[in-house]
Formats: structure tokens, C-alpha cells, sequence
């Protein structure tokens, strides 16, 4: 193995593959990666281009409605798609003090109707369930993104289900696919089987349910270099197998793109598949796609307090381009104003049927 595989020429400053041994803890190594990067007959088109191509760069927010909050690290899980890079030696935790800000920003803004609590397994944040209920006091929408595992991992979190209900939370569950062995290769051995008792709590609760109100959605993530095929088929699919084989029931299956960052890139590099995801997502690229990114009608808070266009910008530390950098000095007339940063990673949106947080966009 080399130290660094990803070398830049003198010349033409393109970094080309070379070896296996990526260290990718940096984000600005990954950025590197993403936007110098040269193997073989890939020379990919940056992203802005595209944008520009199709009238929409620089690219703008719509109007800011959903507050997307992380609010740790720390996960029980440590999944190998995770752009988060979770796990339970994380340490980063968002405390008391900066969640006491998010409310008061949600004091004055009332715009941000939808509050989007996630992780890490948030519910591993100490005071996650006291934030939960401070936030449901304003009125808000709040969904929380729950990997299911975490229910059991714990006797104190046993009644997490219970807890959801009472405060009518959306809960939005990572389930790869519908049988045992896909899903134990992207997330570990056991987490099928625990995930299925997870959602039979939450079933027995009501949730996913016709008529209950409690909605229970699943995301769906590609297991490889690939892209998810059709929503609204796998949702199906999907449906009919949980039902006749666990008696599961839920609402909406999202299916998201894996974004070649973090954890996935280092896969894409190792298995050397970049190349060919990297031309898959830059061939499908849709214009459609691309107008209805959730960046354009969201806000990421980092654990720390900090602002961010999306969950994946996030990741790579791209603080959002203007004044406005934390939540301490949150002006939402500066976010909406602001140019959207992108990047290469973007191309995992704007591919076929798009994809978001809350599944395709098209």
C-alpha cells in the first residue's frame, strides 16, 4: 500500500489513482479528491457547469423551510455507506447551550415549519428527548431519523417507540433492503433481525399504519456503486415483502442516492469503482433533478452550531457562503439570499430521479 494514493501531476495539477491506501478523514483530502481526480478516460465536468448549462448557477435557495438539525456523531452502528462517518467513538455532540439556540431561532422564524432531527443516532445525544419536547411546544413538524437498531440497543431506550407517539414525531428508519443478508452486509450482523422487531414495536404503536397518523417511513441506500432504481417499484416491492413475511407495515420508502463522500468514496476508491459511479452519476444528470434539491429549501446545523447548504456539505465542512455561519447570528433573509455551494459529490442529487432526504425529487 502507498501512503497517499491520490497524486497530483507537476503539470496539469489533476490528481490520478494510484494504489489503495486513502486516508479520508480529512474532508478537504476528500474535496481534493473530488475535484481534481483523473483515472483513465474520466475527466468529469464540473458540476457548476452543468448548472450553468441548464440556467441554474449560480444555484439559489427557494425559501428556507426545513431545519435540519445533527445533533451528534455518536452512533451504535457503524455502517459502511455512512457520509457521516458515525459510530460509537464519535465524540462530537451537540450540547444544551447551542440546542437552546436553535429554539430561539425557531422563535423568530416561523417559516421553518419542519424541524429534521438526525445523527448519528440522535437519540444518543443526553438531551434528545428534552429538545424533542421543547421543539413540539413551538408547533413544529419533527421528524426524527431513527436506524431502529438503536431501540434496542439499551434498555433505556426501550421506550423510545412510545415516545414517538406521544409527541406524534415522523420517524424516517434506514432499512438497505428487505431481507436479512443486504442488509447485514451494509450494516453489520444482526441489524436485519433487530430492525424488523424495531418496526413491529412501532407497528403495535400504530405507526405506518392507515389512519393512526403516525407515519414510519423507510430509506432505502444501494448496497453498491450503483443508482436506486425506480421509487415508487422498490417501495412496492418492498411493502409486499415486509407485510407478508414480518406482518410490517409503512408509509413511504425514500430512495437516496449514495453520495461519494466519506465512507462510500473510500469504497468507490478501494473497490475501484469511482470511475464508473462517477460516469454513471454525471451521465444522469437531470436538470428537473437539480431545481428541486432540498438545499434549496433547507438548512443544515452542524452539532457545533454552524451552517451549512445540506447534511453533505456538512460533511466536507462547506460552511454556507455568506455573513451568516452559525446560529448564534442566524439572519434568514443573508440564507436566502446566499449562493448554494457545490461541488463534484453534488452530481449523487442531481442524478435520475434526484434524490433528497426525503427520497427522489422527480
Amino acid at each position: 500500500m502507498t501512503e497517499n494514493t491520490a497524486i497530483k501531476h507537476e503539470k496539469t495539477g489533476k490528481i490520478s489513482l494510484h494504489g489503495r491506501g486513502y486516508d479520508l478523514s480529512d474532508a478537504h483530502k476528500q474535496l481534493e479528491i473530488l475535484e481534481h481526480i483523473q483515472s483513465g478516460n474520466l475527466v468529469p465536468e464540473p458540476f457548476y457547469q452543468k448548472l450553468e448549462d441548464t440556467r441554474l448557477y449560480p444555484l439559489k435557495p427557494k425559501e428556507i423551510e426545513i431545519f435540519q438539525l445533527n445533533i451528534g456523531k455518536m452512533c451504535n452502528q457503524v455502517c459502511k455507506h455512512c457520509h457521516v462517518d458515525a459510530g460509537p467513538d464519535r465524540k462530537e455532540i451537540m450540547t444544551r447551550e447551542t440546542m437552546q439556540q436553535c429554539l430561539e431561532i425557531l422563535k423568530s422564524n416561523v417559516q421553518l415549519n419542519v424541524v429534521d432531527i438526525t445523527g448519528g443516532a440522535p437519540e444518543m445525544n443526553p438531551n434528545f428527548r428534552w429538545f424533542v419536547e421543547e421543539i413540539k411546544k413551538s408547533g413544529r413538524h419533527v421528524i426524527v431519523r431513527c436506524n431502529l437498531t438503536i431501540i434496542l440497543a439499551n434498555k433505556k431506550y426501550y421506550d423510545l417507540p412510545q415516545f414517538y407517539k406521544e409527541h406524534n414525531i415522523e420517524v424516517v428508519s434506514s432499512l438497505p433492503f428487505y431481507t436479512q443478508d443486504r442488509t447485514d452486509r451494509q450494516r453489520g450482523d444482526g441489524v436485519f433481525e433487530n430492525s424488523i422487531k424495531a418496526l413491529q414495536m412501532l407497528n403495535g404503536l400504530g405507526y405506518g399504519k392507515e389512519n393512526s397518523g403516525l407515519v414510519l417511513n423507510l430509506v432505502y441506500n444501494p448496497a453498491g456503486a450503483f443508482l436506486p432504481p425506480s421509487q415508487m417499484a422498490l417501495e412496492k416491492e418492498y411493502k409486499d415483502a415486509l407485510l407478508h413475511h414480518y406482518d410490517i407495515h409503512f408509509n413511504n420508502l425514500f430512495a437516496i442516492t449514495n453520495l461519494p463522500i466519506s465512507r462510500f468514496l473510500d469504497y468507490l476508491l478501494k473497490s475501484d469503482n469511482y470511475e464508473m459511479y462517477m460516469e454513471k452519476l454525471i451521465t444522469a444528470y437531470n436538470p428537473v433533478a437539480a431545481f428541486n434539491v432540498m438545499c434549496r429549501n433547507t438548512i443544515s446545523v452542524g452539532w457545533d452550531g454552524y451552517l451549512y447548504d445540506c447534511d453533505f456539505n456538512q460533511m466536507l465542512e462547506l460552511k454556507v457562503n455568506c455573513k451568516t455561519k452559525h446560529i448564534r447570528e442566524f439572519n434568514v433573509d443573508e440564507l436566502n439570499n446566499r449562493d448554494i455551494i457545490v461541488g463534484q459529490h453534488c452530481y449523487g442529487c442531481t442524478a435520475g430521479a434526484g434524490s433528497s432526504c426525503g427520497g427522489a425529487v422527480v
